[in-house]
């Protein structure tokens, strides 16, 4: 069984709409360090259209120009890509691919292949339906140290709850936190009950 990574950039106030109007003036070595720890093991991308073309059109363009981050780009463009999207697309970025039939029956039987891990990075409507269907080992929320306050699109919105459980926290010097969370049962009315007997 593959395991899958998810991985978004989050403000304080849920938002992961846009990062690259607020994230940059935290992102500092640690930060990269954190993101490229999430892609190393992984042979394969799994993605939404939009954070899918958002990675086609910056990272090719990377690696052709060979600047610092062209090996980085390398990496990106030789992996399995997989785009979930309900229209028909197209592709210029090599290895790049189209998930077929339904999203959560598609990645379960993904998850079911040989294979290295399997790594997402934003694709937040994506990465909420398989958190739904516990198909998310670890989620990685980078959170960053600002509210953004403008009704942007939050990773958790209306629906039913999806129980989580914290693997680790860590605070960069930019007052980010890398909290990783996995997925958890939901706690018994039990735990509720003592602590109202403590607390009485």
């Amino acid at each position: 069984m593959r395991k899958i990574t998810a991985g978004l950039f989050i403000s304080l106030d849920g938002i992961v709409a846009d990062p690259q109007d607020w994230h940059f003036p935290y992102f500092n070595d640690e930060m990269g360090e954190a993101v490229s720890a999430l892609v190393a093991p992984a042979d394969t991308l799994l993605f939404g259209r939009v954070t899918y073309d958002s990675f086609a059109g910056a990272w090719p363009e990377r690696e052709a120009a060979g600047g610092e981050d062209a090996g980085f780009a390398k990496a990106l463009g030789d992996m399995r890509k997989i785009v979930a999207s309900h229209r028909e697309l197209e592709f210029d970025w090599r290895n790049s691919e189209q998930l077929q039939g339904d999203l959560v029956e598609a990645v379960a039987l993904l998850k079911a292949e040989e294979g290295g891990e399997i790594s997402m990075s934003g694709s937040p409507s994506v990465v909420r339906q398989l958190l739904a269907a516990e198909l998310i080992d670890e989620l990685h929320l980078l959170v960053h140290p600002v509210a953004l306050q403008n009704g942007g699109l939050r990773l958790f919105e209306e629906g039913d709850p999806i129980p989580l459980q914290l693997l680790s926290v860590k605070a960069f010097k930019t007052g980010v936190t890398h909290q990783v969370y996995g997925p958890a049962s939901v706690p018994a009315d039990a735990g509720y009950d003592e602590a109202k007997e403590h607390i009485a």
